[in-house]
Formats: C-alpha cells, sequence, structure tokens
C-alpha cells in the first residue's frame, strides 16, 4: 500500500532533495520506519537517541494533526503524512 510522505523543508536534504517520498506501512510508525530504511540520514532529524520522536515534530495525517500517539495511528492506502516542525519565537 503507497502512502505518500510530504517532507518539511529542513529534512528535504536527508531524502535527496525529495518533498514527497511514496513509502508502505500499516501505521505512521511503519511509514517512518520505511522512510528511514530508504534515507537513513533523516532518523537523526525526526527521533531523539532513544529513539523517540523529537518533541518539535509534528505530524499530520490527511491534514488533521496526528497526535497523540501519532506514530501507532494506522494509514491506508492514498493517505498523506506531513512531516513538519514547530516553531517557537517571540
Amino acid at each position: 500500500m503507497s502512502i505518500k510522505i510530504h517532507l518539511h523543508k529542513t529534512h528535504r536534504d536527508a531524502a535527496d532533495g525529495l518533498e514527497v517520498v511514496e513509502v508502505e506501512g500499516s501505521t505512521v510508525g511503519d511509514c517512518l520506519n520505511d522512510l528511514v530504511l530508504r534515507f537513513p540520514g533523516i532518523k537523526e532529524k525526526i527521533y531523539d537517541r532513544k529513539g523517540k520522536l523529537k518533541n518539535f515534530i509534528e505530524i499530520y495525517l490527511n491534514m488533521e494533526t496526528a497526535y497523540p500517539d501519532e506514530l501507532a495511528k494506522p494509514v491506508k492506502a492514498g493517505d498523506e503524512i506531513h512531516l513538519t516542525i514547530l516553531l517557537a519565537g517571540g
């Protein structure tokens, strides 16, 4: 089953400059694992040293937030995941 992951601009350098990558999986976490298998350099950009999603990574599934338990959310063919980062400032 093909799922599209839309990468944030800051992640594209680790994915050969691609904006969208088609992956396989039955959950968001499976899809991210497939992404990391294809582009190992992206792992350090989205996961911390303990293998957990970094706290400034925001995941949207079909344009709706996947929070909480975003990695466990089921996906189906044709779904789209947007991998973004939270920005803070003042």
